[in-house]
């Protein structure tokens, strides 16, 4: 222990907070909470032998320790999720990937709401369901709403009153109700939007009734074209209640939690159990868990778990009893707004459910594993060809690569990509915007994105540089980049990859020479899976920067539409094709314009026929 820490310890408060260690790059290593701060983060600094690999590895690394006091253990806990959502520090349990996993949000603040993907949850007024495993269920969800409930999808500015010349198709097909019309009445719309959040909290038993309800109400205003929408609407949720599998008589909302691990991983299985019937359930991997007790992981995993998601149910069954089990119950009491229980069922059929999850915790596990072994397997066959084919002095386990995208010298870009065990790692994805050049100039570009990414290593110091660095092209781009690395004093392997004249890869160049991947089948996938992905991400890039240039282009040319009206306008509308469609009034509203400029704006773009 060196005496910055000795210092720090001795100064440390015996009171509740939060525990932040950073390494010598004042990187955070790790995030914690303290019932006794004092005591807490002594005991890191204590007898080595009880503790487990991973904790021996972190203390070895600590340079640095701040804290935060807060008045209870409560405003810890609070203060440490949001702190380790924040900061996904190396060495505290996180669930993979799960800042990539989507909610469907409500815009409750518009007054004609929306149902939108969000990616993650914000104070905006907004209701958020979630979170959803993947894309692919989530448009699920939303195509199922669409089909039972006729609400608006466009991004248009709409208060109830007319403010487009003509509805879209939606209208016509009978998809929405056309409230930029002025089709409908708020609160009748917003009953409908009440109805679809019932749907998205499986609350259908509830839905059927407020339909039935309304179908009656409809049939004896003699409504008959509304009432037989209502009815139709009805006999679909019912068709989706009835695939729903009852498991509890109870009728209460529950979620199930098992895992089940296998050295330094763990696959834990969630269920959802809403009024008693089974939706369905996911399932998240946790890595570096070695040493890690069943009653910890299981504590980290709620927390991590329901500091993300949107719910919160009445009752949490747990497969073993966890660490701090009263000071989160409080936590998710406060979070839900009323009681909340976290039990762990020792008999009946509550804990046959929680078999039933470790169970497939343990299926699911047991084919990860497996298939990540087939996948290890193949990526290090394709990178020992890759390394004898080129005669590389070391193993390639990480790869940058390179390539550069402009039309005639306009928006010049350029992208790094980086596989580490034949693998995408997108986190460490760079994109480069070409300052230095005039025209298309390959070899010159190859030469500021190199420099502006190696200089970083010399100057700031980075990880850990590639084994290997390709290059999209031939002769001169592997020159040019040869080039600024002899410049900057680093010795890394530089290879071009070369295309035939279909624009697919060919080979590769090394030393002034092309070397010749066909009998190294593997390896030479592995290098046009990474040419492709350098490609893709370079033009995409691209199109991106012209987009935008068009647009400004085209919004510059509007009198009266300066930097701020534009960004104005972009920002409430979306995008170019929305503000062609928008009406006088609905362009007057946007903050910074008026009516005049609404006017100049509607006029240009019908002038040209281009309203969308």
């Amino acid at each position: 222990m060196n005496e910055k820490i000795a210092g720090i310890l001795d100064k440390l408060p015996g009171q509740p907070g939060i525990y932040i260690m950073k390494d010598d790059r004042d990187t955070i290593l790790y995030v914690g909470k303290a019932k006794n701060l004092k005591k807490r983060v002594r005991q890191y600094f204590q007898s080595s032998r009880s503790m487990d690999m991973k904790t021996r590895s972190l203390v070895s690394q600590i340079e640095d320790i701040e804290y935060m006091i807060t008045a209870t253990e409560l405003e810890a806990l609070i203060l440490e999720c949001n702190m380790i959502k924040k900061h996904r520090p190396k060495y505290n349990i996180l669930l993979k990937d799960d800042k990539h996993y989507p909610y469907i949000r409500v815009t409750m603040e518009e007054d004609y709401p929306r149902i939108i993907i969000a990616r993650d949850m914000k104070k905006n007024g907004s209701r958020y369901f979630g979170p959803y495993r993947n894309s692919y269920a989530i448009k699920q969800t939303i195509e199922a709403i669409n089909r039972l409930f006729p609400i608006r999808t466009c991004t248009r500015n709409v208060s109830g009153s007319r403010t487009v010349d003509r509805p879209c198709l939606n209208f016509h097909i009978g998809k929405c109700l056309a409230p930029c019309q002025g089709n409908v009445d708020r609160d009748e719309y917003r009953d409908m939007i009440k109805q679809i959040c019932l749907f998205l909290g499986n609350r259908l038993g509830q839905l059927v009734q407020a339909l039935e309800e309304e179908m009656k109400k409809a049939s004896h205003n003699l409504d008959f074209e509304k009432a037989a929408r209502l009815r139709d609407q009805i006999s679909s949720v019912r068709s989706i209640a009835e695939k729903q599998r009852v498991i509890t008589a109870s009728m209460e909302d529950q979620d199930v939690i098992a895992f089940a691990r296998d050295g330094d991983g763990a696959c834990v299985q969630v269920f959802f159990i809403r009024n008693g019937k089974l939706l369905g359930g996911e399932h998240y991997f946790l890595e570096e868990i070695d040493g890690i007790k069943a009653e910890e992981l299981m504590a980290e995993f709620v927390k991590r778990f329901y500091s993300a998601t949107a719910f919160v149910p009445e009752e949490i069954l747990v497969q073993n009893s966890i660490d701090e089990a009263l000071i989160i119950e409080q936590w998710l009491r406060q979070k839900k707004g009323s009681s909340v229980k976290i039990k762990v069922p020792l008999k009946g059929d509550k804990k046959k459910i929680v078999n039933m999850a470790a169970e497939n915790a343990a299926e699911v596990l047991k084919n990860y594993s497996d298939r990540l072994r087939r996948e290890r397997e193949e990526a290090y066959d394709a990178l020992d060809q890759l390394h004898t084919a080129l005669g590389l002095e070391e193993f390639p386990f990480r790869i940058e690569a390179f390539d550069i995208s402009n039309i005639q010298g306009m928006d010049p870009v350029g992208s790094m990509v980086v596989f580490e065990e034949a693998k995408p790692k997108k986190s460490d994805y760079r994109r480069y915007r070409i300052n230095m050049v005039q025209g298309p100039d390959d070899y010159s570009s190859i030469r500021e994105i190199i420099r502006r990414r190696y200089r970083r290593f010399v100057n700031d110091g980075l990880e850990a540089l590639p084994q290997l660095i390709l290059i999209d092209g031939g002769r001169g781009q592997v020159s040019a980049a040869e080039m600024i690395l002899e410049e900057l004093g680093i010795k890394v392997q530089v290879c071009g990859m070369v295309k035939d004249d279909r624009h697919r890869t060919r080979g590769i160049i090394k030393g002034g020479e092309e070397i010749s991947l066909v009998n190294a089948k593997k390896a030479f996938q592995l290098v046009a899976a990474i040419q492709e992905e350098a490609h893709r991400f370079a033009v995409t890039y691209h199109r991106t920067l012209r987009r935008t240039r068009q647009v400004r282009s085209q919004l510059d040319q509007i009198d009266g539409i300066g930097e701020k009206r534009r960004k104005a306008l972009l920002k409430h509308f979306g995008s170019i094709d929305a503000i062609k469609e928008a009406g006088v009034e609905a362009l007057a509203g946007v903050k910074g314009m008026n009516i005049k400029a609404a006017e100049e704006v509607y006029n240009y773009f019908h002038r040209q026929g281009v309203t969308g």
